[in-house]
């Protein structure tokens, strides 16, 4: 990524917007771009006044984004238990709708996923699967991060499978952004309206369906379910403790 003043000023305004409306995910990201690009501008500036100037506003923004941060951190880690449940091995009727329809309303703005493994193709159709209830179901949704697992062995499907589904959110107005990790624990769903879904199999609890003739193929409702958990937590973002 190209860097100038301008890009990370655009940047960083951007995160303090998003940062001031609540959508702090996305304001995380810019934030951590504008530094980036800030960074950058400093390792090259020669003149030491604007140098101490950048590195003044770099030690500022990087305090508000670790503030963000730990925020979401605590929203993660916190929050009282609303609903859980145990889908019982070869049951049906437990679709995604029928697992956050409760929770997927206008009040979302950002949802972020961390599910380790989204690289073979059914893993990469219940995303889109999910990515189609929340556009559907929130009118206001403007960001979908993905955490997952790089494929290593076949990165360039998957590469071009994340990039389809990010164009096709965009005419939707919304952002899709992955963020790769080698260290994930967690699957879970996590809404800006400060519900958690974590569910034991994370995204991909549904059985292989036997053939495409069979109820089931398509509708998810009538798919025979893996035997999992799904707790549900409730951490406002207002709740400081």
């Amino acid at each position: 990524m190209a860097s100038s003043p301008l890009m990370a000023i655009t940047l960083l305004t951007r995160a303090i917007e998003y940062d001031v409306i609540g959508r702090k995910l996305e304001a995380l990201k810019l934030y951590q771009d504008g530094i980036e690009s800030l960074l950058k501008e400093s390792k090259a500036e020669t003149d030491a006044q604007k140098k101490r100037h950048y590195q003044n506003k770099i030690v500022e923004y990087m305090n508000r984004a670790e503030q963000v941060k730990e925020l979401l951190d605590r929203i993660k880690n916190k929050g009282v238990i609303k609903d859980k449940f145990h889908i019982v091995d070869d049951s049906t009727g437990y679709d995604y709708h029928r697992i956050f329809n409760k929770y997927l309303n206008d009040s979302v703005r950002e949802i972020l996923i961390e599910e380790p493994y989204v690289r073979d193709h059914y893993q990469i159709c219940n995303l889109v699967r999910f990515c189609e209830l929340a556009v559907s179901s929130c009118t206001n949704l403007k960001y979908v991060q993905l955490m997952t697992i790089k494929d290593a062995k076949n990165n360039d499907e998957q590469g071009r499978a994340f990039h389809t589904l990010a164009e096709n959110l965009q005419q939707h107005a919304v952002k899709f952004v992955i963020e790769y990790s080698e260290h994930m624990h967690d699957r879970q769903v996590i809404l800006s309206n400060g519900y958690i879904v974590k569910i034991g199999r994370g995204l991909n609890y549904f059985k292989r369906s036997p053939s495409n003739y069979c109820l089931g193929a398509f509708s998810y409702n009538f798919r025979k379910c893996l035997e999992t958990n799904v707790d549900v937590f409730y951490c406002p973002e207002n709740d400081k403790s």
